[in-house]
Parts: C-alpha cells; sequence; structure tokens
C-alpha cells in the first residue's frame, strides 16, 4: 500500500487572505469555490494543494514544517520580488559564495524558504 500527500494545511487568521499571497508567490489560479470568511482557502500547485485552515490562536513557535521554493528566476530576484508581495526575511542563510538560502515568513508568520534556482544550482557543478 502507498498513500500520496494530497494537501499540505497551514492555519491562518483569513484563509482568503493568505491563500492570495501564496496564489501569488506560485502563479496559481483562486479555484471558483473560494470565497471570502470561508473556513478554508487552497491554492493548487503542482500536484498538491497547499489549504489554509481557519484557525485564530496565536502562532507562538517556529513551524514544524515549512515549504521550500525553487524560483524560476534567480534567488535574490525571487526574494526581492516576495518582499514587494507582503513577506518578510527571518532568516538570512547566503553565503557570500552565493549558495545559502532565506528563511522568508508569510504575512501571517508561517516559514518558507526560497532556495537557488536550477540554473543557479548547475552553474556550480
Amino acid at each position: 500500500m502507498t498513500s500520496r500527500v494530497r494537501t499540505v494545511t497551514f492555519d491562518a487568521h483569513d484563509p482568503y487572505e493568505l491563500a492570495g499571497f501564496w496564489l501569488q508567490v506560485l502563479k496559481a489560479e483562486r479555484p471558483d469555490d473560494d470565497n471570502p470568511g470561508d473556513p478554508y482557502a487552497s491554492v493548487p500547485a503542482d500536484g498538491i494543494t497547499v489549504l489554509f485552515e481557519q484557525n485564530n490562536d496565536e502562532k507562538s513557535v517556529k513551524n514544524r514544517a515549512h515549504l521550500d521554493l525553487v524560483p524560476d528566476t534567480t534567488r535574490d530576484e525571487e526574494v526581492a520580488w516576495l518582499l514587494t508581495l507582503g513577506a518578510t526575511i527571518a532568516h538570512d542563510r547566503r553565503e557570500p559564495d552565493g549558495k545559502g538560502w532565506v528563511v522568508m515568513q508569510d504575512p501571517e508568520g508561517n516559514e518558507f524558504c526560497v532556495l537557488r534556482s536550477e540554473a543557479e544550482r548547475a552553474a556550480d557543478s
């Protein structure tokens, strides 16, 4: 028997609004059945769905799981663009030789990492 991952779920104060941020990040279309005020909002992404579920508890600790993003542009260009969408930098793990990653937070404080692009990693090979 084998299981597959259908969704990765995050708690959110405002699922619709937070999904809006991630729809831009992942360049996805909002599903027709997602509406403001709904307890859930989803973001379809490459065979998996990122789901945001209404929860009014305050976030108090680091996420135990997070998303790693590989941009189609450079890592640094992606980080700059994400900042314009409302993300913040939590930890900058970029190294002087160009390697490393950036730990960011979405508008509700969920951590995610921006890795180097495939092209940037291939240039090191």
